[in-house]
C-alpha cells in the first residue's frame, strides 16, 4: 500500500515516525534499537531524513584556506533499503533539493526503483551552514516545486534533459512538508500557503507539518488550507520537550512558539527528568485533541525523544 493509502485507512490510527541516518562509519544497531523500541504501536511508515554534505575549511601552506567538501550521515536510501529489508514496514525517505545536482537526483530516482521504493517526502532542505540564503548546487532545483516538477516529468518517462527512459519503472508517490507557523524564509503566511496550495496541484498526496506546541495553530492552519481548497490529508508533526534546554533551542531551530503553559511547568522542574515528563504529558493531552478533532495520523519526530514518545505511544494506541 501506498503512504497516503495507510494514512485514510481508518481501521486505527495511523503511527509513524522519523529516525535519522547514523553518522559516518556508525552501523544500524542504534537506528535499529530506536525501531525495535517502537515497532510494537505497528508504525505505518517509517520517514528516514536526508543531510547535505557540506564545506569545512582548513588553513594550507602559506596561510591559505582550502575548502573541503565532507559528509556526515550516509544517503538516506541506503538506511531506507536496511529499514525495509530488515522490519518490512514501509519506509519514506526524504529527497531534496539541498546540495543535490538534478542528475544527483535522478540518479536516486533510479536507485529507488531498483530498491523498489515508491514513496517519497519531497523538500528543499537547509542551506548550509556558511550560506546566509539557500542556494541550489550546480543546476539543482532551488525549490520543493522544482523538485517536484522533476519527479513528475520521471514519472511521465522523461529524464530531466527530456529524453525518454526506455523502460520507465512504477511511478513515484510523495508527500511534502509544511508550516502551521510559517516557513523561517515565507514572508507572511499567506504566501506559505500558497506554496503549500502549488505543491497539492502538483500531485503531493499529503503534508507532514513542521512540529509544533500549540494545537490552535494547527487546526488555523487546516481550516486555511481548506478554505483555499487544499484537500489533502494534513498530518501534524510531534516532538516531545525532553530537556530544559529546549526552551530555548527549539523556538530557533524550528522556528516554532512554545505555549506559555508548557513553558510555566517545565520551569518548575528541577531537573531534565522532571522536564521529560512534563513534555509527556503535554505531548499526550495534544495528541489526544488532535485525533478528537480529526488529525489524519500522528508522526513523531523520534531525535532524543524515543523513550518519551514509546510512553505517549502507550497512553495513545
Amino acid at each position: 500500500m501506498k503512504v497516503i493509502e495507510l494514512i485514510q485507512d481508518k481501521t486505527s490510527v495511523p503511527f509513524s515516525f522519523e529516525v535519522l541516518p547514523p553518522l559516518k562509519g556508525n552501523g544500524t544497531e542504534g537506528l535499529f534499537r530506536t525501531i525495535d523500541r517502537l515497532r510494537e504501536f505497528q508504525p505505518r511508515y517509517i520517514n528516514i531524513t536526508a543531510h547535505r554534505s557540506e564545506y569545512i575549511y582548513h588553513e594550507v601552506e602559506g596561510g591559505l584556506m582550502q575548502r573541503q567538501r565532507i559528509r556526515r550521515r550516509p544517503g538516506s536510501i541506503a538506511v531506507a533499503a536496511a529499514i525495509q529489508r530488515h522490519y518490512n514496514i514501509p519506509v519514506v525517505p526524504h529527497l531534496v533539493c539541498s546540495g543535490n545536482t538534478r542528475e544527483d537526483l535522478e540518479y536516486t530516482l533510479i536507485d529507488l526503483q531498483f530498491l523498489d521504493i515508491s514513496d517519497l517526502l519531497v523538500l528543499r532542505g537547509d542551506k548550509a551552514r556558511d550560506e546566509r540564503m539557500f542556494e541550489p548546487t550546480g543546476d539543482g532545483p532551488a525549490h520543493a516545486t522544482e523538485l517536484i516538477e522533476q519527479i513528475n516529468h520521471f514519472n511521465e518517462g522523461k529524464f530531466y534533459d527530456g529524453t525518454p527512459i526506455k523502460h520507465p519503472g512504477p511511478k513515484f508517490h510523495f508527500g511534502v512538508a509544511c508550516y502551521p507557523e510559517k516557513h523561517e524564509e515565507a514572508p507572511n503566511m499567506e504566501s506559505d500557503m500558497e506554496v503549500l496550495r502549488q505543491k497539492a496541484a502538483m500531485g503531493a498526496e499529503y503534508a507532514v507539518t513542521q512540529l509544533f506546541y500549540d494545537n490552535k495553530r494547527y487546526f488555523d492552519f487546516v481550516r486555511k488550507a481548506r478554505e483555499l481548497g487544499i484537500n489533502i490529508p494534513i498530518v501534524p508533526g510531534i516532538k516531545p520537550l525532553t530537556r530544559m534546554d529546549q526552551l530555548n533551542l527549539i523556538p530557533k531551530t524550528f522556528h516554532c512558539d512554545l505555549p506559555e503553559a508548557l513553558c510555566h511547568e517545565a520551569q518548575k522542574c528541577s531537573s531534565d527528568e522532571e522536564v521529560r515528563q512534563v513534555g509527556i504529558e503535554w505531548a499526550v493531552a495534544q495528541c489526544k485533541e488532535l485525533l478528537q478533532q480529526g488529525a489524519p495520523n500522528l508522526h513523531f519526530y523520534t531525535v532524543s525523544a524515543v523513550e518519551s514518545i514509546r510512553e505517549i505511544a502507550n497512553k495513545i494506541y
